[in-house]
């Protein structure tokens, strides 16, 4: 793969997003990851990924307000950049788990704009770059990859916003797909399982006896770098034929069994 090609991985300073950029970067990606903290606070991040050769840069931004949606496109497009990867990884629990009946709008409000209305807007934004580049270069490649999550099917009562939110990743990913697969960009979805981050870092009691219970086919948690292989195989074409599916990564969580 052309060393020239760029991707955009949000959220990705840390927990699967890094997992996801470091893989990229791995296979010779160009990098330019988004988080919401200053550019001095990821700096540690951005210099051990650039141990692979590639170039690494940051898009400040909170995905969930337009003006920095926007700043955050305007980055990646500096120069006469362009992107072929788009990969929306950027996400928030509930500040508080809470049971469904007593969940607040503000925490809805919250986890569905950051989670949901966020990456909505930021893949029309990009789409839409991606089909000029495209319509200017026939050569040009273009992928769009959302990370959703086991919660769009697996339902938990003590944080129902971050499934809903979840559940509609999956219909975007649908919804995208449609509209540009004659266009010839493919969309997918990437559902991780029970994952190893510091979004489950309070519940790792709880997960490490579910796991140990049989929770999982495979009795391990998942790491980062699990998303990241499947997000860099799907990256680099290996899956012409399957726009618009999800690659499920959680260890056999969601298989039916007896």
């Amino acid at each position: 793969m052309s060393a020239s090609k760029t991707a955009l991985v949000t959220g990705g300073s840390r927990g699967i997003g890094l997992g996801i950029a470091t893989a990229l970067a791995q296979e010779g990606w160009d990098v330019i990851i988004n988080g919401v903290r200053p550019e001095e606070g990821v700096a540690e991040v951005l210099n051990d990924l650039r141990r692979f050769g590639t170039e690494i840069s940051y898009a400040q931004g909170n995905i969930a307000e337009a003006a920095d949606r926007q700043r955050i496109v305007d980055t990646c497009y500096a120069e006469g950049r362009q992107l072929n990867l788009l990969v929306n990884n950027a996400g928030v629990a509930p500040n508080v788990r809470l049971d469904l009946l007593e969940t607040t709008e503000e925490s809805y409000d919250r986890v569905m704009e950051i989670n949901l209305k966020g990456p909505f807007f930021l893949t029309q934004a990009i789409a839409n770059r991606m089909l000029a580049s495209r319509n200017s270069d026939p050569d040009f490649t273009a992928v769009i990859i959302n990370v959703g999550s086991i919660s769009a099917t697996v339902a938990s009562i003590n944080r129902g916003e971050y499934c809903i939110a979840k559940t509609g990743i999956g219909m975007m990913t649908q919804l995208f797909a449609v509209r540009l697969g004659a266009e010839g960009i493919p969309v997918y979805e990437v559902r991780p399982g029970v994952t190893k981050t510091d979004m489950t870092s309070a519940v790792t009691e709880k997960y490490d006896k579910l796991i140990e219970e049989g929770l999982c086919v495979q009795p391990r948690w998942g790491y980062p770098e699990d998303i990241g292989k499947a997000v860099s195989s799907l990256a680099r074409g290996d899956f012409p034929y399957s726009t618009g599916q999800v690659i499920m990564v959680d260890g056999g969580l969601t298989v039916s069994r007896l």
